[in-house]
């Protein structure tokens, strides 16, 4: 999920503060899912879908599930 989610962040030029601050998703967050601590809940794929204006699906689509 997170490869999918940096490169839809890179490809719109913005950085994982702007990310946060439009979502309500910390920085910290974001950051504990690139590391693999931690793996996103489904209300806060639902946002970043929203966010990108994607579907959920297209978001994990490269996550083995």
């Amino acid at each position: 999920m997170y490869k999918e989610y940096a490169r839809l962040r890179d490809a719109r030029g913005i950085t994982d503060y702007k990310v946060a601050k439009d979502t309500g998703i910390s920085t910290a967050t974001l950051s504990n899912w690139k590391n693999g601590a931690y793996r996103p809940k489904v209300d806060k794929l639902v946002i970043l879908a929203d966010y990108f204006n994607i579907q959920v699906e297209d978001l994990i689509k490269s996550e083995n599930l």
